[in-house]
């Protein structure tokens, strides 16, 4: 059973919906793929920043220039996120692994 599928609730960063549109605009299977991408965003919470998300955004980029270890710049915010709700990240981006408070589950 997938790891999405057996959740309980699936929590998508705007960032990452946004990512995922970014890379549907010059596919050439977008008008196939965009209704699914669509679909699966409405069958979750997505989770937007917000001020209070600036704070966890910092501590995470301070973190990261402290050990000489950046992470793209909306893996930063995704983490943000993350720690603001205490969530998990699924992915395989070893990078996470940097932000030593979040728990990431490989996809």
């Amino acid at each position: 059973m997938s790891l999405l599928a057996s959740a309980d609730e699936v929590y998508l960063p705007v960032i990452v919906l946004g990512e995922y549109r970014y890379g549907l605009r010059g596919s050439k299977l977008r008008k196939k793929l965009e209704p699914q991408l669509m679909s699966f965003a409405k069958a979750c919470t997505v989770l937007c920043v917000l001020e209070s998300t600036t704070s966890f955004y910092a501590t995470a980029r301070q973190g990261l220039k402290k050990q000489g270890n950046p992470i793209p710049e909306n893996d930063v915010w995704i983490a943000a996120l993350a720690l603001e709700y205490s969530l998990p990240v699924l992915s395989n981006d070893r990078h996470f692994d940097s932000v030593k408070t979040i728990d990431r589950i490989k996809w």
